[in-house]
């Protein structure tokens, strides 16, 4: 069926996987840095110039790298947002999904809406400052002569197809990008040029949506360039979940998302109602707080880092000796106590130990995604396996607890560049559809990752009972958090 590579443009580097079109086996793999070169250009860091994205996957492509492939797939870093003047050049540099700038401007859009439940409403997802619908707001507000120059709104793997493809007139994105933005309805399939308005206080250009399968274009040396997508729907598709597959990702901050038909309504707006990069739906609850729990129990308790934390809560039993953490140390956004901080209850002399603590820690931070996982079952979305991602997904202590918490087998994939991959699958997939040898609707029949498989088995009943003490007291304290 022939090669394809799928490019990876992450927050600090680009990684190339050339894979086998029919199997998906890598082939060969590239890699370069490119957050130095985004420090030196000046201004803010949340601020980049997108020549660095060019530059980098060049870096990265070297030494024949691209050699005999037909096609690219592109994954780029989720929220960054480009804006362009009326001839197509960047007004300003790309604002990323790490730029905090925009917080005040969530709050002012979300006002101007009526309430989170009217964001919920019109586009699955009530804005943060990392959404590009609030960065519109922050450019109308603090750059005004930037806004008013911004004829067209694209994110990093709009642009990067675009630029591959020789800036043609036609400019594409796809359904998971889309939907991350803030003017873009996942339940509907279409933009919302009227937000865009409110948030910029004019209209811009939007690129087309376009079908997971089809391709954005082809370059003038014959190479088939497809939709693309964002970071998040690139690695689940890389991973090859499906429905019944939640993905719990552990980072400083921790999300659950799940493979669902439909787009999922919640008028609270706990969930944000992204689409996938297969034409299916990829509801997302976030938390504030995941593995910064871990870091800062560890230097609480003078341990070196969550490592050390792990090998001293294996020491405690299930449970804690009744000491139970609630862990919104920096607030929390599920449940949605942005003010609040963390609760450290059940202190008595026999649980003062330094063990308890740190298996509080553990069991705190996951049964907080347990929470976000129940937020997905309470609005139909169905969970029968966990994938677990992330470095602290290695901790023996996170192995230990996760199934029984969860309640339902745990993945744990081995480490790889899952965005990458599902960014070559979905290159795959369009090269197949113009060949006519793939049906647009099933994509190509990748292998699985290759993962331990984690089963809650007789641990069942104590995980519950876990889960029902953290419940009591995250109830006590703050009532009501999740409504019925």
């Amino acid at each position: 069926m022939g090669i394809v590579a799928g490019l990876d443009s992450s927050s600090d580097s680009t990684r190339i996987v050339v894979c086998d079109a029919e199997t998906g086996a890598v082939l060969r793999q590239g890699y370069a840095s490119h957050a130095l070169e985004a420090a030196e250009g000046g201004g803010r860091p949340s601020d980049v110039d997108p020549q660095v994205w060019l530059r980098s996957l060049g870096e990265a492509a070297v030494g024949g790298l691209l050699e005999g492939v037909q096609a690219i797939g592109v994954s780029t870093q989720r929220n960054a947002l480009v804006p362009l003047d009326a001839q197509g050049h960047v007004v300003r540099p790309a604002m990323t999904g790490a730029d905090r700038r925009a917080q005040t401007s969530a709050a002012d859009l979300v006002d101007a809406l009526g309430g989170r439940e009217g964001w919920a409403q019109a586009v699955g997802l009530v804005p943060q400052a990392a959404q590009p619908v609030t960065k519109l707001r922050w450019l109308r507000r603090s750059e005004p002569e930037n806004a008013d120059r911004t004829a067209f709104l694209m994110q990093a793997h709009d642009w990067l197809v675009w630029q591959l493809l020789g800036r043609p007139v036609r400019r594409t994105t796809d359904r998971g990008g889309a939907s991350g933005t803030g003017y873009w309805s996942a339940a509907t399939g279409s933009w919302r040029p009227d937000l865009v308005e409110l948030a910029l206080g004019r209209g811009a250009g939007l690129p087309e949506v376009i079908a997971p399968w089809e391709a954005a274009g082809t370059t003038p040396e014959g190479l088939l360039i497809s939709a693309g997508t964002g970071e998040t729907q690139a690695a689940a598709f890389g991973l090859g979940v499906g429905v019944g597959d939640a993905v719990v990702s552990l980072g400083v901050s921790g999300s659950v998302m799940a493979v669902h038909p439909e787009a999922v309504r919640d008028g609270g707006g706990s969930v944000t109602a992204l689409a996938d990069a297969t034409g299916m739906h990829l509801p997302v609850v976030s938390t504030t707080n995941a593995v910064r729990v871990l870091r800062a129990t560890a230097q609480m308790l003078d341990v070196d880092g969550p490592q050390a934390l792990s090998e001293l809560a294996l020491k405690s039993t299930p449970g804690a000796h009744g000491l139970v953490l609630l862990p919104y140390l920096e607030g929390e956004r599920t449940p949605h106590l942005p003010h609040t901080a963390g609760t450290l209850s059940g202190l008595r002399t026999e649980s003062m130990r330094p063990e308890h603590l740190a298996r509080a820690a553990f069991e705190g931070m996951l049964c907080s995604l347990a929470d976000a996982l129940d937020v997905l079952r309470g609005r139909g979305v169905a969970v029968r396996r966990v994938f677990l991602l992330g470095q602290a997904a290695e901790l023996p202590a996170v192995r230990a607890v996760a199934p029984a918490l969860f309640g339902v087998q745990v993945v744990v994939p081995q480490p790889a560049d899952y965005a990458a991959l599902g960014a070559a699958r979905q290159a795959a997939w369009a090269l197949g559809t113009v060949h006519g040898t793939l049906d647009p609707h099933r994509p190509p029949a990748w292998q699985g990752a290759a993962a331990q498989i984690l089963e809650p088995g007789d641990d069942l009943p104590v995980g519950q009972a876990v889960r029902q003490q953290y419940g009591a007291v995250r109830e006590q304290t703050h009532p009501g958090a999740f409504p019925a």
